[in-house]
């Protein structure tokens, strides 16, 4: 079993693999002043929810963007589970060229979610991911990844419009049923979801046409149900493609540390 970890800004989602079969998904709140045995903790009574002891746990693929809480989860598995853990990166053996200026910037999220984008629907293809920010992940015809684009993600540009401007407040984030809003409350909806849902298709648009092909376009993270919906050029919504990205990195590595010589 496989204890996949995806440390991210906001969230931390947790997997657990029996092979290749998702078990059991966790998604907590980035606690960054958390310690170890407080993880460790929480991940005991999960696990229990799910008919399983997190014991049995036989290795740990980690993806972070976050630094203080990769040394955490280090801990964690080290002091608990005996287990030295793998942590992602772009210096990595996993089938993934990294044609970029300086790979070493990629993050683990991103590297994971190429890998999970091309098991499932080829090459090329295209990642949106909706978390903290809204990454786009490219991936060409021939399985490399060539870079993308970073927005903020659209709970943070929303709380900084309203707690930048005195007269507008916050309000739910759903689609309004219209782009004309008729109150505050409307407006808002309309130029932050809808505005959203056209700066996610206009970078899309652009994508495809620098690649000069239809690359299938892939929804991932928390926030995807709010904005897909509104975005014909998805494919599908993957919520957990980042985790099945994880444990092909893993295995990837996995076999290319265990492959003899010649």
């Amino acid at each position: 079993m496989l204890l996949a970890v995806d440390v991210g800004n906001t969230n931390v989602v947790i997997g657990v693999f029996s092979g290749t079969e998702l078990r059991a998904r966790w998604r907590l709140a980035t606690a960054r002043d958390r310690m170890p045995d407080e993880w460790w903790v929480q991940l005991v009574v999960l696990s229990q929810t799910q008919g399983f002891h997190i014991q049995d746990i036989e290795a740990v693929a980690l993806a972070s963007v976050v630094p203080p809480l990769t040394s955490v989860f280090l801990e964690l598995a080290r002091r608990h589970l005996a287990i030295e853990p793998l942590v992602v990166n772009g210096n990595q053996e996993l089938g993934l060229p990294l044609r970029v200026d300086n790979p070493s910037e990629v993050g683990a999220d991103r590297i994971c979610n190429a890998l999970g984008a091309i098991e499932r629907y080829g090459a090329p293809v295209i990642v949106v991911d909706f978390g903290t920010g809204t990454t786009f992940d490219v991936v060409d015809s021939t399985g490399a990844y060539i870079g993308g684009a970073i927005a903020p993600g659209i709970t943070i540009a929303f709380e900084a419009l309203t707690q930048r401007a005195a007269r507008l407040f916050t309000v739910a984030l759903e689609p309004p049923s219209r782009a004309i809003g008729r109150s505050t409350r409307e407006g808002l909806q309309a130029g932050t979801v809808l505005g959203y849902a056209e700066l996610v298709r206009g970078l899309i648009r652009r994508i495809r046409e620098e690649l000069g092909q239809e690359a299938p376009v892939v929804a991932t993270g928390g926030l995807a149900p709010l904005v897909a919906p509104l975005v014909p050029e998805f494919l599908a919504v993957e919520p957990d493609l980042t985790l099945y990205g994880l444990r092909l990195a893993y295995e990837r590595v996995r076999q290319h540390s265990t492959t003899p010589p010649g």
